[in-house]
């Protein structure tokens, strides 16, 4: 029987989940270096400067993958769902 609706593709949705993904997997790297998650995730997303980030399990390239807009876009979304 064909399919009589049109499957929607939703590409945001699609990088969205990426990108909280790579966010996931960079904040358990930097936590088993030692590291403090938050303040190095932070120092990157201020600065721009990769440096705050190890280069553990490839987190430093993984996390220049994502644009730092779209990471903080992400980060703030995800706080208002908390206090709202």
């Amino acid at each position: 029987m064909p399919q009589e609706q049109t499957t929607l593709f939703n590409l945001d949705e699609i990088d969205t989940e990426l990108t909280r993904k790579i966010i996931k997997e960079v904040y358990s790297a930097l936590k088993e270096r030692g590291y403090n998650p938050t303040n190095q995730i932070v120092g990157y997303l201020i600065s721009g400067d990769p440096g705050y980030i190890s280069s553990y399990k490839d987190a430093r390239s993984r996390i220049q993958e994502i644009d730092r807009a779209k990471i903080v876009e992400i980060l703030l979304t995800e706080f208002q769902k908390d206090i709202i």
